[in-house]
Parts: C-alpha cells; structure tokens; sequence
C-alpha cells in the first residue's frame, strides 16, 4: 500500500497548530432532563507536510478542544508537499464523503470547501484545487482529505518503490 511509512513517529520538535473544524452540542435524555456535551473536531499540522485530527468531547467546549488537539497529535501523518502543491491528482472517500483534489500552479491558493480547507492548510498546501462531493459531514471529511493526503507519493517514494533511478521515474 502507498501509505505505509505515513505514521509520523513523535511529534515532541514539531511546531503544530491546531485548527477547530466543528463543534456539536450533543444531548442526552434521561428521567431527571436533558444533559448537554460537547464534541470538537481538531486539525493539527506545522504547515510543512505534517497534519493529523482529532475528536474531543468532554461538559465544555474549551476541554473538547483540548481533548481534540491531544487526540490529534497521537495520529499524526505525513504528505509529501511538492512546490506548495501536491504532487498528482487524489480522489477518496471516507462514509459518503467523497473529495477530489488536483495541483495547482503557484498563485492559485487553496480552492476548497471549510474542513477540507482546514486540513489541506494545516498540511502547508498553498496551491490546490479541491472539491467535495456526496456528504458535507465534516468528520468524514476529514477523514477522506486525510485518507487522500496518505495515499500520495512524490517522485522519490515511487523511485524507491520501484528499486530504480529518480531520473528513470520519468522516462517510463
């Protein structure tokens, strides 16, 4: 699989910021009346091809967060940013939310939809088009823009993939 060496190992030198993506009031019925929680989802990333997210829940909003950003630096993965731009066009789907992302010359910017455009930020994409479709469920698409983000390769993964020379990666 493309994504096998994705897993960033520790994240302790990493300077990451954290990105809220959502917050659900959740409620709970019981016999005595309604009690209400929070859940956050959270992006991380240094803005330099490194991102994760997390999920938090906690009473308050602001101990979801943090619960968010503590769950999210334990996942962390990296991508391979080429140019401020990724390095080939990635389609995936995570439940019914469905991205498609494409390279973008410089200038461009990021043209994507909000969680999308919070994860490709985080992961220090500048140039990018990107488009979601199906679901507009924010957790699933975190989920899919993360899941397509570790399904790229740049030019030295497939040469050493493939056992041979960068310049041959190329020339067929």
């Amino acid at each position: 699989m493309a994504g096998d060496n994705t897993k960033v190992k520790s994240n302790n030198d990493l300077d990451l910021k954290d990105r809220l993506v959502a917050i659900n009031r959740v409620t709970k019925v019981t016999k005595g009346g309604r009690t209400f929680s929070f859940s956050a989802m959270v992006v991380v990333g240094n803005e330099n091809g490194i991102v994760g997210w997390g999920l938090g829940k906690a009473g308050e909003v602001t101990t979801a967060i943090a619960k968010g950003v503590d769950a999210a630096k334990k996942n962390l993965v990296k991508v391979p940013v080429y140019k401020g731009t990724i390095p080939h066009e990635q389609y995936s789907r995570y439940g019914g939310a469905r991205v498609f992302m494409k390279p973008a010359t410089h200038g461009t910017g990021v043209v994507a939809g909000g969680a999308m455009r919070a994860v490709l930020e985080s992961a220090g994409i500048t140039d990018v088009l990107a488009k979601s479709k199906g679901s507009s469920n924010s957790h699933n698409l975190v989920k899919a823009t993360i899941n397509a983000l570790k399904e790229l390769r740049d030019a030295h993964m497939v040469a050493q993939q493939r056992g041979v020379a960068l310049d041959k990666v190329f020339n067929g």
